[in-house]
């Protein structure tokens, strides 16, 4: 069986598992015990068909299933097989940690939940595979749908429901843009298919205008500024796999169309294109990392974080363009490797996290962090696998989040004389950019780990609080291990890589150790920079055992112990540790303009005095709050002709008639 038919089981599969789960609805152990393992199972298939994919060609297909005379065409070539192997890697974590994450009478009835989360992993896949216009559309509807029912699980709470009406609005927002992007690139042709995209593909403006489409269309999925806005609304509100997967893999999905138009079915890039993604990226990561360092909700904290990684991608698909357009294609390569990198590192530890918080919510009934903390002691199974999310988000080295922000940094550090003084100019304080926004995640992911794991309880009911269930367990083992390995053998996945820069930048890099050594990576050379992560994880574990050996033979028998040094004040508890709110208070300060903040101080004589801060996003109050007034008065308008009185009707319909003749008679 080839690749695309073993994929296209595997999605028939995930469909067909959903089915079951629907007609079997309230059987929960059935559900939950048996058909989500089974759906990790066909992940597991997917990843490992599309990773032998990746290396052997394209492959096409037709399937019967569209409108008369519109079937749906498939095609499986080196992109699409690299992004359908990190849905099926990613997905096959999730589903196993859903399987003992799901409890009986939360939110929608298990069944129900079994079919939409299988028909949204089937609709990603066949995103990926979409080879016409048409069968993209249709199952990037089915994506957005399914996603949104998902993410309104638990419709019965109000806030829930405003999340995914906002979600729904952007995410159709963003359809009309991408189709209206396919309808620039078909020219009036009628050729819906990518290869007909391809042959009369658009130039000049008529490109450009695709271009931006689908940059808008794209965007609105990725969360990209200033489209961000229904992000860290819905990824708190869905259920914690069901956060996972949009952030690890459905923000994905856009990057995987912005990059099919960008590099595939637009012929000519622009070097402006670049120019204007690198500064959206760049705009984008640092407004998610600051707010994400401000922020005491966990899931919002975490969303605003993906908004941040995904502003680093699309600013290395922006450098990457820049370079392709003035005929750069080994240095296009390295900054596209870093973006692909990126993504599949982003999708696993991104998911580790969002699946910790669910089982620190499932523990506490909690998700601020003010009321949280010392859970290490009661969770060290998600707590330790949780560390290594965080280690692996901050971007710090031997883990997986390290490599990509590194190749991202050296493609900028690099970068030769380029025909244009603006960007020679613009590019080092992009690499400097890039700089303070990765010490900035650091700095967020110190804060969720710090106050949600470390210090004193801070409150009660948080020593009954219990660790994760076995499947729980399993599911975060699976992406942890996930990090550790993208961190540690990063030849070989630049190597799988290959293609793809292959494919869309005419060039690849997986000659990356001038000295063929395969634990070192050199992008430009070993003299200029060079880095292993298997040596750094060998020499850190060395370290670590060396200085037990020494302690347990050195100072054994002569330690004492002692209640920790309580600054003269013996009444600490886990009211006194440093609260969310205070760990980023000097973030506030710094980045005030970036915030609109709302404080209620107490008067002196209130009997129960309380304070209160409130950061709220500025872009939802200068643009998406005029816009939503603009939208009310135009219907209202519009409202006033629906008088309910034929006669008037009878008179459009007249009115319309004679502008159409006087319309056509010039």
């Amino acid at each position: 069986m080839s690749p695309l038919a073993l994929i296209l089981l595997c999605l028939a599969s995930w469909l067909a598992i959903g089915l079951i789960g629907a007609f079997f609805s309230r059987q929960f152990v059935l559900v939950a015990r048996i058909l989500f393992p089974l759906g990790a199972l066909v992940g597991i298939s997917v990843a490992l068909a599309a990773l032998s994919a990746i290396f052997t060609g394209n492959e096409t297909a037709m399937l019967p299933l569209g409108l008369p005379g519109l079937p749906f065409h498939l095609r499986l070539d080196a992109l699409s097989a690299f992004f359908l192997f990190l849905l099926g890697a990613v997905a096959a974590g999730i589903s196993i940690y859903a399987a003992g994450y799901f409890r009986r009478g939360q939110g929608s009835t298990p069944g129900l939940q079994c079919l939409l989360y299988h028909l949204f992993l089937a609709s990603m896949g066949g995103v990926l595979l979409a080879d016409d216009a048409y069968f993209f559309m249709v199952a990037w509807e089915s994506m957005a749908l399914s996603s949104y029912f998902l993410v309104t699980s638990d419709h019965r709470i109000a806030e829930i429901r405003r999340a995914g009406f906002l979600y729904l609005i952007v995410a159709h927002v963003g359809a009309i843009g991408i189709l209206l992007s396919f309808g620039a690139m078909t020219g009036g042709t009628g050729d819906y298919t990518f290869d007909g995209i391809r042959t009369n593909a658009p130039e000049g403006w008529l490109a450009s205008a695709a271009l931006l489409l689908a940059l808008g269309g794209f965007g609105a999925k990725a969360g990209l500024l200033p489209l961000h806005v229904w992000l860290p609304e819905a990824h708190p509100a869905a259920p914690s796999p069901v956060s996972a997967m949009m952030s690890g893999v459905m923000l994905k999905t856009a990057i995987y169309g912005l990059l099919r138009v960008t590099f595939d079915l637009l012929p000519e890039q622009q070097w402006w294109w670049g120019a204007l993604l690198l500064g959206l990226g760049l705009a984008t990561a640092l407004f998610g990392v600051v707010f994400s360092t401000v922020q005491s909700d966990m899931k919002r904290l975490l969303a605003y974080s993906s908004i941040e990684n995904i502003g680093l991608i699309f600013a290395g698909i922006g450098l990457s363009l820049v370079f392709a357009a003035n005929s750069m294609p080994l240095l296009a390569a390295l900054a596209l490797t870093a973006a692909l990198y990126h993504c599949l590192n982003h999708a696993f530890f991104k998911s580790l996290l969002f699946l910790a918080t669910g089982s620190v919510l499932h523990a506490t009934g909690q998700r601020n962090l003010g009321r949280l903390g010392g859970l290490i002691h009661r969770m060290p199974w998600v707590a330790w696998l949780a560390l290594l999310g965080v280690v692996a988000s901050a971007g710090l080295p031997p883990l997986n989040g390290f490599v990509s922000e590194w190749l991202l940094l050296q493609s900028f550090l690099f970068t030769p004389q380029l025909p244009h003084g603006y960007l020679n100019m613009l590019l080092p304080v992009a690499a400097g950019a890039i700089a303070l926004i990765a010490a900035l995640a650091g700095f967020a992911m110190v804060k969720f780990f710090g106050v949600v794991f470390l210090g004193q309880p801070r409150e009660e009911h948080l020593a009954k609080a219990h660790d994760a269930g076995r499947m729980e367990r399993l599911g975060l083992i699976w992406l942890a291990t996930g990090c550790v390995l993208l961190g540690v053998l990063p030849n070989f996945v630049i190597a799988a890589l290959d293609p793809v820069t292959q494919l869309l930048v005419g060039a690849g890099f997986a000659q990356v150790s001038a000295s063929g050594n395969w634990l070192l990576l050199a992008p430009i050379s070993e003299e200029r920079a060079s880095y292993s992560g298997a040596i750094f994880l060998g020499g850190l574990l060395a370290f670590t055992l060396a200085l037990f050996l020494v302690v347990r033979t050195v100072f054994h028998g002569r330690l004492r112990r002692a209640d920790a040094w309580d600054c003269g004040f013996p009444l600490l508890s886990g009211r006194t540790q440093d609260t969310a709110e205070g760990f980023g208070q000097p973030i506030r300060q710094v980045f005030a303009p970036f915030f609109r903040i709302t404080r209620e101080h107490p008067s002196p004589f209130d009997k129960e005095p309380h304070y209160r801060i409130v950061v709220e996003d500025p872009l939802w109050h200068w643009l998406y709050l005029p816009l939503a007034w603009l939208v009310d008065l135009g219907t209202r308008v519009v409202g006033k002709l629906q008088q309910g009185r034929i006669a008037i009707y009878l008179l459009y319909s007249f009115v319309t008639l004679l502008a159409l003749l006087v319309f056509t008679t010039r």
